[in-house]
């Protein structure tokens, strides 16, 4: 701990976003970053506690007091082998992880002004990046053995990464035309620059990993047959079944599920082009979301991006507690509090308890939406809350609506023993950080079996 007054004496201090005016014009990311001097002195507020909640908050146990004191010496380089000692990914969970550690720092607890982990996480790898200080590291010889990863987004990343390093031979099996699953074909680029993925990808492949794309697993029936020739398959395909929503009106054109559109424009921006009457876009168009998660919020950024006349999120559930504590999940555990994000504050009209009952339309286009406020009940059996009706129904205005009510967990038959499933194909929707600490925890158990055979 190098500065054991920082903490008293200096206040967090984010980079924040460009402004509003500036940022919704175009589909740069939106976060700023700050001067090396400024940087170094929101790691010297690392208070380097005995019991560091940081690191037990976060899934890849990150060493954060570790590679803030380096940071805050200057000593960039010891920041970065610290920080890629756990994290593989620093530069994917720098610009869009929640940052569980954040919320889980002492600081936080006692004045809410954590330490700046996941900027300072960026910068460091952004820094190693432009010294030079990162280069492939190609194994110093092979073991003769051959995994496939199936699956290319972080989980699968990360589990092939580890295999790489290793010894294995590692081939990645990708259905869509470039590698990054969910970061690349999920996340809007005003968040993550495909760029970044480009960067580490030819990282990978540098390093000796296969990449194959445009290459489907046709069914997990046939998966043994598609996959024979390798020694050991890891399964990273993510949660590819979005929730639906079967009222009337569901088949009127422009009702579409979030990644529709959010995969369409990341597309669009990386050149492809689309046939007039398969475009998605909130261009001129009242628009409504449904769900209030990140996803929804990412609509919502976007919509802005193509010029949309209003937006609205509407949620099922409750209007969360507002302020930094949530007296349900205390400290240091995540609070479930009202989160305000970059998309929010460039407009948008947000409601909580609302059931979606139609979707209307004309000539088979979507022209509103009925809607009805409700409450929910205690359940005097215990379980889930009861739903009851509150008010007359009403009508929104779209032309537009985007369904993010999150995904299904995928059902995955018995698999043959060297067949293994990881991130979000095993556990359900989460986190990008859970899904690497999951990819590198597959990986070791990859290797514990075939050592085994």
């Amino acid at each position: 701990m190098g500065n054991p007054k920082a903490f008293l004496e200096i206040h967090r201090q984010e980079a924040g976003y460009r402004p509003i005016h500036d940022r919704i014009h175009d589909f740069g990311e939106v976060e700023q970053t700050l001067s090396s001097h400024l940087r170094r002195e929101q790691a010297s507020r690392c208070m380097d506690c005995g019991v560091p909640f940081c690191h037990w908050a976060c899934p890849l146990g990150n060493k954060a007091p570790e590679w803030n004191d380096a940071l805050y010496h200057g000593d960039w380089k010891l920041a970065f082998r610290l920080l890629t000692s756990t994290n593989p990914f620093p530069e994917f969970t720098g610009r869009i992880c929640p940052a569980l550690c954040e919320k889980a720092c002492v600081l936080n607890r006692f004045n809410h002004e954590p330490t700046t982990n996941r900027e300072n996480e960026c910068a460091i790898i952004e820094g190693a990046f432009r010294e030079g200080y990162i280069q492939p590291r190609v194994p110093a010889g092979r073991n003769g053995k051959h995994v496939a990863v199936i699956g290319s987004g972080p989980a699968g990343l990360a589990a092939a990464n580890a295999l790489n390093q290793m010894g294995y031979t590692v081939t990645v099996l990708e259905k869509n035309e470039a590698a990054g699953g969910l970061l690349r074909y999920g996340i809007p680029n005003f968040k993550l620059n495909k760029a970044v993925i480009d960067r580490r990808i030819a990282l990978l492949e540098a390093e000796g990993i296969i990449f194959r794309y445009s290459v489907p697993v046709q069914s997990v029936e046939a998966l043994p047959q598609q996959t024979e020739q390798y020694d050991a398959v890891v399964i990273a395909t993510g949660t590819p079944t979005a929730r639906d929503l079967r009222i009337p009106g569901r088949e009127l054109k422009g009702v579409h599920f979030a990644l529709e559109l959010l995969s369409q424009q990341n597309r669009v921006l990386a050149g492809i082009e689309f046939p007039k009457d398969k475009r998605i876009t909130a261009h001129d168009k009242d628009v409504l979301v449904i769900g209030g998660g990140d996803t929804g919020s990412d609509c919502i950024g976007t919509a802005h991006r193509q010029g949309a006349r209003s937006v609205t999120q509407i949620e099922i559930m409750p209007r969360p507690v507002e302020g930094p504590d949530d007296p349900q999940s205390p400290w240091p555990n995540w609070p479930r509090t009202l989160k305000t994000t970059s998309s929010h504050e460039e407009g948008c009209t947000r409601r909580w308890n609302i059931n979606t009952l139609e979707f209307l339309g004309e000539d088979g286009r979507l022209t509103g939406v009925r809607v009805q406020a409700i409450d929910w009940k205690p359940n005097p059996e215990g379980g889930r809350p009861i739903m009851v009706e509150k008010g007359e129904p009403e009508i929104i205005k779209a032309e537009l609506c985007l369904l993010a009510m999150g995904f299904q967990k995928p059902a995955h038959p018995e698999y043959p023993e060297n067949v293994f499933v990881c991130g979000d194909a095993a556990n359900g929707a989460s986190l990008v950080v859970r899904a690497m600490s999951s990819g590198i925890e597959t990986a070791r158990r990859v290797n514990e079996y075939l050592n085994s055979k």
